[in-house]
């Protein structure tokens, strides 16, 4: 028992270890440094074409540095971008769980198959369909209705001064 709480410690450790570390990477790859990086690095690549005579292994440096790039970077993209759309998931099914009205059959709603899926997409496009026959979507988002939101989040409370002096 105490071996697999050991080993559970140590991959729990080495997955945060990951963790930091792609984030960190995917920070920095994502950054002008890496980009003016990556450019000089093919300007300096072209520079010695001539000093190589521009032959297949020049040609194969390049192409391989390349590849194994985009390689390791497909899945360093992909694990970002899933844990950026776990984590919008999240917060929009507290916005629907939070929100009187909303309805609760939302909540996880990704986690549907793409039948269902499509059924809702379906409810939801006839909602458009309707708001758009009866109201002009100019109507439906005045200044009047913000600012009244604006008051009943602020608990009835007038809201400070700079904010009324910013329209």
């Amino acid at each position: 028992m105490k071996d697999a709480v050991t080993r559970d410690r140590r991959g729990t450790r080495l997955g945060h270890g990951f963790e930091r570390f792609a984030h960190a990477i995917s920070r920095f790859t994502g950054s002008t440094k890496a980009f003016m990086g990556a450019a000089a690095l093919i300007v300096l690549w072209l520079l010695t074409g001539p000093l190589f005579h521009y032959s297949s292994t020049w040609q194969l440096a390049v192409n391989t540095g390349t590849t194994v790039v985009t390689f390791l970077m497909v899945f360093l993209i992909q694990r970002s971008q899933n844990k950026e759309a776990l984590a919008v998931q999240l917060k929009l099914n507290e916005i629907v769980a939070a929100l009187q009205g909303a309805s609760n059959r939302l909540v996880n709603v990704e986690d549907l198959n793409e039948g269902d899926l499509e059924v809702l997409h379906s409810h939801y496009r006839s909602l458009a369909e309707m708001a758009k026959r009866d109201l002009d979507i100019r109507q439906s988002h005045s200044l009047d209705e913000a600012d009244e939101r604006h008051r009943q989040k602020l608990g009835g409370r007038k809201p400070p001064a700079h904010e009324v002096d910013s329209r």
